[in-house]
């Protein structure tokens, strides 16, 4: 094993102990494809599955692997009309398991999250069963204030770009703290535990994936 695969897996069971800590479950795997057949060993068969917005879940290959499998999916990009936008974000509250990616991890197990409509981390703290993360090693920062800087300067800018938002960061690769119509910061959420023990799953991947 590689020095670096070994910084990662020894720094993923620091964060994972911290994770048992605030009642939330984690893992580690050394790649993608053990990240997705984690995954496919903890959903079980016909249960209904939804996503936030993730680059991580698309370049791990889940969202394909989810496809193939027996689960209802709710997809809320898949609606015509407003109304069944509307239906389907009620269907995805309800969902068994809610995929996400985080923006950052801390060394000590805290989740931070920053989003525009505030769908993602509105279902990361309530309503589906079970959320599970599943986060490139790139995202672990030393502390929650770290974690802020990195939402804000690194993960923001690059997904404004990725959405053809019309935002300074966008243009500067710098966070101006904007007002922008076009700001996709209007909701930082830290989540320091769990309210129900194990509800939250993070599965750590020995990766650089998403922003």
């Amino acid at each position: 094993m590689s020095p670096k695969k070994q910084y990662y897996e020894k720094t993923a069971n620091t964060i994972i102990a911290n994770l048992e800590n605030r009642q939330m479950k984690g893992w580690y795997c050394e790649d993608s494809a053990a990240a997705v057949k984690k995954v496919l060993e903890l959903v079980p068969e016909h249960a209904s599955v939804t996503w936030g917005g993730t680059m991580t879940l698309e370049e791990c290959g889940l969202m394909d692997a989810l496809k193939k499998e027996s689960y209802t999916l709710i997809d809320r990009l898949s609606a015509k009309t407003p109304e069944e936008k509307k239906t389907l974000y009620a269907k995805a509250v309800c969902a068994d398991y809610f995929f996400m990616s985080a923006n950052a991890i801390t060394l000590d197990g805290e989740l931070v999250n920053i989003d525009g409509a505030g769908n993602r981390v509105a279902c990361l703290c309530s309503g589906p069963d079970n959320v599970i993360v599943l986060a490139g090693m790139n995202k672990v920062v030393a502390s929650v204030e770290e974690g802020h800087d990195r939402v804000r300067n690194v993960a923001a800018p690059i997904n404004a770009l990725r959405l053809n938002k019309k935002t300074p960061c966008a243009a500067t690769g710098r966070c101006s703290k904007c007002q922008s119509p076009d700001c996709i910061c209007s909701q930082i959420v830290v989540t320091r535990r769990s309210h129900i023990p194990g509800r939250i799953q993070v599965i750590l991947i020995g990766e650089e994936l998403g922003y």
